[in-house]
């Protein structure tokens, strides 16, 4: 698992130039926008909410001595339950809408290493490729949501909420990765087959995930960038995988 989470973080390396080489900036433009409206949106909506949900939880305190420091940290609480909901949201969204612009991309960096696409892959339209992102995104937020919300609560334990940062540090790393690979197994698996694929590569997902996530702390530039150089690492790393399973079948 560890290897192969370095695995992926290792395949970002060549990713700029293998965009430039292969000529994939523009189909990156309609992604990147959809990237910042998605975060200016959330972002917005995060900032408003995180004081109202600090005071809210601020109100279980009913005695007046302690006050103002259970109002300061309810609000900080807040703040970072909101902040996560806002990052698993802005994740999927993005993942989900750049579905149909990120196939092609994907299929040229197929053709690169392998000279040519499988002849087993799926030709899908456009609404197709959107719906089946929708969909495999749809999924994975409903999962990750469901996990999230019990590891946030471990937040309230001291020394336990160390553990459940990086637990969930983790988690969205996975799903991240998840939503990049799925843009090359689109093309050669079905939904429940894609999902197979991916639990059997939790480390790679993850690396290419974690990269992902690191990107989003990296202001403004991070959601312009994080797009192009995930894709094209998950793709790289796809294709890779793909090839070793089919040449074990074969033998």
């Amino acid at each position: 698992m560890i290897k192969n989470i370095f695995l992926g973080v290792q395949a970002y390396a060549g990713a700029f130039s293998l965009i430039s080489k292969l000529k994939l900036w523009k189909y990156f433009a309609i992604p990147i926008l959809i990237s910042i409206v998605t975060a200016t949106v959330i972002g917005f909506t995060a900032y408003g909410l995180s004081d109202d949900i600090g005071r809210f939880l601020a109100k279980i305190w009913i005695w007046d001595w302690g006050k103002q420091t259970i109002t300061t940290i309810t609000s900080f609480i807040g703040a970072v339950f909101v902040l996560v909901i806002g990052l698993i949201l802005y994740k999927h969204i993005v993942l989900a809408l750049s579905a149909p612009f990120m196939s092609p991309v994907s299929e040229k960096i197929e053709i690169a290493i392998n000279g040519k696409l499988s002849h087993q892959h799926r030709k899908t339209s456009f609404q197709e490729q959107l719906i089946r992102g929708i969909r495999i995104n749809f999924r994975n937020l409903g999962k990750e949501l469901l996990i999230t919300i019990p590891i946030l609560l471990l937040k309230f334990i001291p020394l336990v909420n160390i553990f459940s940062t990086i637990l969930l540090f983790l988690l969205q790393s996975y799903y991240a990765g998840f939503g990049n690979m799925d843009y090359t197994l689109e093309r050669h698996l079905n939904y429940k087959e894609s999902i197979n694929f991916v639990g059997r590569h939790k480390g790679i997902s993850i690396g290419n995930g974690i990269v992902f996530m690191l990107c989003l702390l990296i202001p403004v530039l991070g959601i312009i960038i994080v797009l192009p150089l995930s894709v094209t690492a998950a793709s790289v790393k796809t294709v890779a995988l793909l090839n070793l399973e089919n040449e074990r079948s074969v033998l």
